[in-house]
């Protein structure tokens, strides 16, 4: 396997895990368990900021003209899939803060 092809899966496996991780704490925080939400968004971005720092390293090497990584069609594929898990993520954290609010307004309502 080519010095590409690794980086690219490295790239596709932490993408996938972290978008994994998302939809999980989505899940979470349907149930309520925002703790265990914001646990798994966590993880979801320890994984994206490992994978983007792979990807600065490429983009450094790119520049400086060292680049041992070539663009090939797995390598696209891999910034796409980590491209999708970021946005995924950024989402899901949207919408867990909204659960989060429209819960509390539910517990509101029923005290008052």
């Amino acid at each position: 396997m080519t010095k590409s092809s690794e980086t690219a899966f490295a790239l596709i496996a932490k993408a996938g895990e972290a978008r994994s991780y998302s939809f999980e704490a989505l899940d979470k925080a349907k149930e309520g368990d925002f703790e265990a939400a914001a646990a798994l968004l966590e993880k979801a971005e320890e994984l994206l900021n490992d994978a983007h720092q792979v990807q600065f390293q490429i983009l450094s090497q790119e520049t400086s003209g060292t680049c041992e990584v070539e663009l090939s069609f797995i390598m696209v594929h891999a910034q796409d899939h980590l491209m999708t898990a970021i946005l995924a993520k950024e989402l899901i954290s949207e919408q867990i803060e909204m659960k989060k609010e429209i819960t509390a307004l539910k517990a509101e309502k029923q005290e008052g």
